[in-house]
């Protein structure tokens, strides 16, 4: 089970990184996308979303 975990953390993170690079994010106060954590990448994915309308075609991006 970890395993699966594990890949859909990978997975997200890649999706959100693909999502920010697309809006010409490339990093966040000197540090690359691919060194920030999941959660990070979220809550930059969701200032760009509420600033610009994005559409909302991510694979699962509810903050609990």
């Amino acid at each position: 089970m970890g395993i699966l975990l594990r890949k859909a953390i990978e997975n997200k993170r890649n999706f959100l990184i693909n999502k920010l690079i697309n809006e010409g994010i490339y990093k966040k106060n000197d540090t690359h996308l691919f060194e920030l954590t999941l959660t990070d990448l979220e809550e930059e994915y969701m200032k760009i979303k509420k600033n610009e309308s994005l559409p909302s075609d991510e694979p699962c991006l509810n903050i609990h």
